[in-house]
């Protein structure tokens, strides 16, 4: 690579580091994990760069580079549980509202296969087009909208069943132990 493209680079990434790091964080749901993703991409970007000959798509490059290696990642995961004597303590988040649906949504998010999170990172929260994410992603426009619209619909399945579990939860405690009782006593008397 040639000393004005090594610059290029470095100019590059100086002037995008921030937005590609929240697409990044947006791939992975860990902060640590987000930043090893963007560093592994640039690694692999700047052995190609000068290979892109419009540098305008490198933002696109990069961000298929880092759905790639989220991938092999995510393939490469190990499934295995490591039981500890303790438990780890329950980390309380005085945020706002808004970090709360954030990390709810984040988790929820784990349900989707790679390639539906994927589409929904690109189209919702990158906010780009149906054509530019089918680039992205290597597909066609439809199967990014056939898949959009399985991943949305796995997302309010999920999302009901959640709080469906949490309004039964809220349920029993609200419910007076002895309620249940009373009314068999009743029955049983009559």
């Amino acid at each position: 690579m040639a000393h004005g493209e090594v610059l290029d680079f470095e100019e590059y990434v100086r002037t995008r580091q921030e937005a590609l790091l929240r697409s990044a964080r947006r791939l992975v749901p860990d902060p640590v994990d987000a930043q090893d993703l963007l560093q592994t991409a640039l690694v692999r970007t700047y052995g190609r760069w000068d290979g892109i000959a419009d540098k305008s798509l490198a933002d696109a490059y990069l961000r298929r580079v880092m759905i790639n290696t989220r991938t092999e990642w995510w393939r490469a995961r190990k499934l295995e549980e490591v039981p500890t004597e303790q438990l780890p303590d329950a980390s309380v988040d005085d945020a706002t509202e808004q970090h709360a649906d954030r990390a709810l949504l984040m988790d929820v998010l784990k349900v989707l296969a790679p390639k539906q999170r994927s589409v929904v990172v690109l189209r919702h929260w990158e906010q780009m087009s149906t054509e530019e994410t089918a680039a992205a992603l290597g597909m066609s426009t439809g199967t990014v909208k056939s898949t959009l619209h399985r991943a949305l619909a796995r997302l309010r399945q999920e999302l009901e069943s959640r709080s469906v579990d949490t309004a039964a939860d809220v349920r029993a405690l609200e419910r007076p132990s002895g309620r249940r009782d009373d009314r068999e006593r009743e029955r049983c008397a009559a």
